[in-house]
């Protein structure tokens, strides 16, 4: 058989004055007609991207839509510089940057006019900036962030975000009910990179957020709380967690993640502009292929998809009605699915004579790992030495120390991984050897074959990266 490609709490704004309180309802009686749409950061860039989104959710709106929303694209990327200008006493740069979101957001709000409740959606947005400017002041004391103080204020841009969002549907005459995701995704304290309390979050959104047909249900993503109502971030990304944790929960048809590209694609098109959308793609290559390097879907948001076995559509928002790819739990097509990659890795090489027949040797590396919160990307082991790549280099000095009462250690920079992830790669013979034919004249440093035998990952100098991925993609999806 030959293997071939298939191609928390509410801020204390003026919402209530413009968005209805939620509706006391039941949920839809097929529960599984209701839809989850998240809309990334390019999707809501402006105010016609805004009305584009509407748009698409309108076109569903019998199917109960909740809509998940990221912040303008930027915006999040300009708080965190507000944040470390402010916790580094540069008021200037700090005014600057407020003054710019600022100038943004209420430019979108006054391109939509002064139709509905246009007054009191400027007084919301008001307050949210006049609360990131008492934030910004507060830091300039401090002269430091914490990351506590930090997701207080990037959360703010998926707030603005949706506050205007909404503030436009209401103006379109569209049944609009506003829900602050603080209020239904519990998480623990880890902030910027929190965890959700998985059951207290499925029961705050089932008991929140009552969709029903010919109505949207407009909510963040990427924020939540703790159970003490301090504001918390998913992580960059989390925006895609918080639809699938939402569509998990509400027992969705599907969550549709709208985003700027045409779903998965065989290969990052910057680096081969050749590369074609995936029309279909399994969770489990979904997540490989997110894990290595793909941006379109965040690995985390997979996994509450698996739990209920909800598909995931990925779409563009510029083209609707384009190519897409639908992320299911499994797949019948065998062969190589995309090619994904990361740059800038570290190869950590630990050899030692006493691995040779000894149990535990392989924990004692790992709780290294562990104690210094280094996750490792690809292993490789034989009798005596365990090879793998982080591309988390903070604590390295420390794991390298640590490491060395194990046995001798030696470091690689500037490498990257190469992944071909596909369904049953291993049960054509001949796969290999097309591998290792097409990179004939590319370094590899490292081979590995994923446990569950949908990826096959070389690592390679950084210099050689671009090289390998074209070619492996001429060799399995041809020129175009």
């Amino acid at each position: 058989m030959s293997v071939r490609p298939v191609v928390a709490r509410r801020i204390d704004c003026c919402y209530d004055a413009f968005v209805p309180a939620a509706h006391s309802i039941e949920r839809p009686k097929d529960r599984k007609q209701m839809i989850v749409l998240k809309f990334g950061g390019t999707s809501v860039r402006n105010a016609a991207y805004i009305d584009k989104c509407l748009d698409i959710a309108v076109r569903r709106i019998e199917h109960a839509p909740v809509l998940v929303f990221s912040a303008m694209s930027g915006v999040t990327d300009a708080l965190i510089e507000l944040a470390a200008l402010s916790g580094a006493g540069d008021a200037d740069g700090a005014g600057e940057v407020l003054s710019k979101l600022r100038s943004r957001h209420f430019s979108v709000l006054d391109s939509f006019g002064d139709a509905g409740p246009a007054a009191e959606t400027r007084r919301a947005l008001t307050d949210m900036f006049d609360q990131l400017e008492s934030l910004s002041r507060g830091l300039l004391l401090l002269r430091e962030c914490s990351s506590r103080t930090l997701d207080a204020i990037t959360a703010f841009g998926e707030l603005m975000s949706t506050t205007l969002v909404a503030f436009r549907a209401i103006q379109r005459n569209i049944d609009c009910t506003f829900i602050d995701a603080r209020t239904v995704i519990r998480t623990d304290e880890s902030f910027t990179a929190a965890v959700p309390d998985m059951a207290a979050t499925r029961a705050s959104i089932r008991a929140e957020i009552k969709p029903e047909p010919d109505s949207l249900v407009v909510t963040q993503g990427f924020i939540g709380a703790t159970a003490a109502g301090a504001t918390t971030t998913l992580g960059r990304g989390g925006s895609d967690y918080s639809a699938t944790l939402i569509g998990a929960a509400l027992g969705a048809r599907e969550v549709q993640i709208w985003t700027d590209v045409h779903g998965i694609m065989t290969c990052d098109p910057r680096i081969v502009p050749e590369a074609r959308t995936v029309a279909k793609i399994s969770y489990a290559e979904a997540a490989e292929l997110a894990y290595f390097g793909a941006k379109v879907v965040h690995p985390s948001s997979i996994q509450p998809a698996i739990d209920e076995s909800i598909p995931v559509l990925v779409k563009n928002t510029s083209d609707p009605d384009g190519a897409c790819t639908a992320i299911v739990d499994h797949t019948l097509d065998v062969g190589v699915r995309a090619i994904a990659g990361k740059k800038s890795v570290t190869l950590v090489n630990i050899t030692s004579s006493r691995m040779l027949n000894a149990y535990g040797f392989l924990r004692r590396i790992f709780d290294i790992f562990e104690a210094c919160r280094t996750s490792v990307d690809l292993i490789a082991t034989s009798e005596v030495s365990v090879s793998v790549t982080v591309d988390d280099t903070r604590a390295l000095d420390t794991i390298v120390t640590d490491l060395r009462q194990v046995g001798s250690v030696s470091t690689e920079q500037g490498l990257s991984i190469v992944s071909l992830v596909g369904q049953d790669l291993w049960k054509d013979s001949a796969f290999v050897a097309e591998v290792f034919q097409e990179l004939r004249s590319v370094p590899i440093r490292m081979i590995s074959l994923g446990a569950s035998d949908i990826n096959l990952s070389t690592v390679v100098p950084d210099e050689s990266f671009f090289e390998a991925i074209r070619k492996l993609h001429s060799r399995f999806f041809g020129p175009g």
